[in-house]
């Protein structure tokens, strides 16, 4: 299993995003020792495993210490219960062989030989050092750790070598002094952060492994980050001592799926009286913030990112290409006046819908919606689903998928639907846009036949707008079937992506005033 399986897995079955930091302060200790240190860990660990996602001890607070504190920081890592991950907060950053040493003393060295009961609540500190000596148990160490990608990609390929290690790069760090590097622009626009974001979700990432550090105290940067790496777990530390807003943080970077940020807290527990409830207190507080965050309408207009990742653009680009994206002026089913068309119906070259398969399957990865089948409504998703299936497997994801027929077969294997089984399985519906949302419902209606539950939908291109119909209010129709069916809506690109895309090429200035104008009048609040 890998890091972020292991975590994805601990978040679930604790229902929690909270991480317990455990960074024994000196000024907290009892006395000055790294047996002390070790204490105050061992006491932490079995106070709040219950409730932790997973645990980052600092380094550096044991490193104080000497190679008593290296012996005391194994101990304490032996003594979280299996199933937690551990990530060690080190924040190492170096190249060739000297980044490989550290990976090794990460991973590989820094263990020890463990009990049978290891993580048992009545672990002590000598039974941990007992264990040492022991031949005939396995070993735990870290499996998880904070690195610094500042110089290069080259720098993180030790500690990500190996897809079950995971790494979380330091990318928008809360410390004031960070804007002195970390918000200079870059070529395109971005800055240096939202750079990082990118090459972590994309190029540094081939094993899947790789996560951002953003602080909880700069939610413009948390939702910047976001944009820019939409799939990445998020490290966002900075909640309680340091003054990050929890709702504004949850809200700024959870995933669609409930999942995808993960909130160290330190001393908001230590220093509690009680701190096995401080941490079911978090822990609440936390999972309360991220229901309200998953039930909001997605945010768009000014509030919204407009951060382009790199599949986008390609995606936005090829449309241009094949004339299945216009702009000019075109008169739409509705009346309206469109500066913009998008005829997915062009898509009709084998080649052509191979690429969009790919463009479909980065977003649903990007998304990180857990899914088992993918369906596709008949016609229009029958193609489309297919693709999608084949371009997730080139992602060494190799999913089922069904579709519908439009009449029910009478012979042969009978019945509506052709493929997967969807029985009692999470179905990701697969279309090409959503008008009034009539076709999903109809979808849905199929799979709730089959005792299938709808996981999500994904579409090429939501227009952001206000639908016009009776009842929709200033609702999108992606955002009606959002509220509608209580599953998220994914698109490859919005109208925001198209506006910012269009913003950055000279051949597109005569269309902006346009598109401005349209969604002013049409597009839905935020």
């Amino acid at each position: 299993m890998s890091f972020f399986e292991a975590l994805e897995a601990r978040a679930k079955q604790a229902n929690s995003l909270l991480c317990v930091g455990l960074d024994p302060h000196t000024t907290e200790l009892s006395e000055s020792s790294a047996e002390a240190a070790e204490a105050f860990c061992l006491k932490l660990i079995k106070a709040t495993s219950d409730v932790a996602a997973a645990y980052k001890p600092n380094a550096a607070f044991f490193e104080v210490f000497g190679a008593p504190g290296a012996a005391a920081l194994g101990r304490v890592i032996a003594a979280i219960p299996d199933g937690i991950p551990v990530l060690l907060d080190a924040k190492r950053g170096d190249i060739g062989s000297t980044a490989a040493a550290y990976a090794s003393a990460a991973f590989d060295e820094l263990k020890v030989r463990l009990p049978s009961h290891r993580g048992s609540k009545n672990t002590s500190a000598t039974a941990m050092r007992r264990c040492q000596r022991s031949t005939q148990v396995p070993t735990a160490q870290a499996t998880g750790i904070t690195v610094n990608p500042y110089m290069g990609g080259d720098s993180l390929d030790p500690f990500l070598k190996d897809a079950s290690k995971g790494a979380f790069v330091l990318c928008k760090t809360s410390n004031p002094g960070s804007n002195e590097v970390q918000t200079l622009k870059v070529e395109g626009g971005g800055a240096v952060f939202e750079e990082v974001a990118k090459r972590a979700e994309t190029d540094w990432n081939a094993n899947k492994n790789l996560g951002l550090v953003v602080g909880a105290t700069d939610t413009d940067a948390l939702q910047r980050a976001r944009s820019a790496a939409p799939s990445l777990w998020i490290l966002a530390p900075g909640v309680g001592f340091q003054g990050g807003d929890l709702a504004a943080t949850i809200s700024a970077a959870v995933r669609p799926d409930g999942l995808g940020i993960l909130l160290p807290v330190s001393r908001g527990i230590s220093r509690d009286a009680d701190p096995a409830a401080a941490a079911v207190k978090l822990r609440d507080a936390i999972n309360e913030a991220r229901t309200a965050a998953m039930s909001a309408p997605p945010a768009v207009g000014p509030a919204a990112s407009a951060a382009l990742a790199p599949y986008q653009a390609e995606f936005i680009e090829m449309a241009m290409e094949l004339g299945v994206l216009k702009f000019g002026s075109f008169t739409l089913k509705s009346g309206r006046i469109s500066p913009y068309f998008f005829n997915a119906g062009l898509f009709r070259t084998g080649s052509s819908l191979g690429r969009l398969g790919q463009y479909y399957a980065k977003a649903i990865e990007a998304s990180g919606i857990p899914f088992e089948v993918l369906f596709g409504p008949a016609y229009k998703g029958i193609p489309l689903v297919s693709a999608v299936a084949i371009a997730m497997a080139g992602l060494d994801r190799d999913v089922e998928f069904a579709y519908n027929r439009k009449e029910a077969k009478d012979h042969g294997e009978g019945g509506l639907l052709v493929g997967a089984s969807v029985a009692d399985k999470k179905c990701l519906l697969i279309d090409d846009v959503i008008s009034a949302g009539t076709a999903v419902r109809e979808a849905v209606g199929i799979l709730n036949g089959e005792s299938a539950q709808l996981a999500g939908v994904v579409i090429s291109v939501d227009r952001q707008e206000r639908t016009g119909a009776e009842g929709a209010g200033d609702m999108s129709a992606t955002q009606q079937v959002q509220k509608d069916l209580g599953v998220p809506v994914v698109s490859i690109v919005t109208l925001t992506h198209l506006l910012e895309w269009a913003k950055g090429r000279e051949d597109m200035q005569e269309h902006l005033d346009a598109i401005a104008a349209y969604r002013e009048t049409y597009g839905v609040s935020d």
